[in-house]
């Protein structure tokens, strides 16, 4: 079974603590980007989420944010599922969209990627 709690690097070499895992699956930690928007150096920004409590079996499914507010005014949402191998690597596959705050609603085509 995948354990949330703990480091994880993603292949931007960006570094994600999930430091506090409750029993209900709410959890928070921290994020630690490389890659920034506006350039510069790695990052540390607050993350919060939740995991999908199953049972014993299956792979959990969660969703976290990560909020840019000491560098970007920008917030990024990811969603995924923590796999297992054969060998007992743990994976957590996941998506994101990340969202720039804009000036006007003209502009709302280009805040979001």
């Amino acid at each position: 079974q995948c354990q949330l709690n703990g480091v994880w690097r993603n292949d931007q070499d960006s570094l994600m603590e999930i430091s506090v895992l409750r029993d209900n699956g709410d959890f928070q930690g921290q994020y630690l980007t490389g890659v920034t928007l506006a350039g510069g150096c790695a990052q540390i920004s607050p993350l919060r989420g939740a995991q999908q409590q199953l049972g014993e079996e299956g792979w959990p499914t969660f969703a976290f944010t990560v909020r840019w507010d000491k560098f970007s005014n920008a917030t990024t949402a990811f969603v995924g599922q923590c796999f297992v191998d054969a060998g007992g690597k743990e994976t957590l596959s996941t998506t994101w969209l990340l969202r720039e705050a804009v000036g006007s609603l003209e502009e709302d085509w280009k805040a979001t990627r």
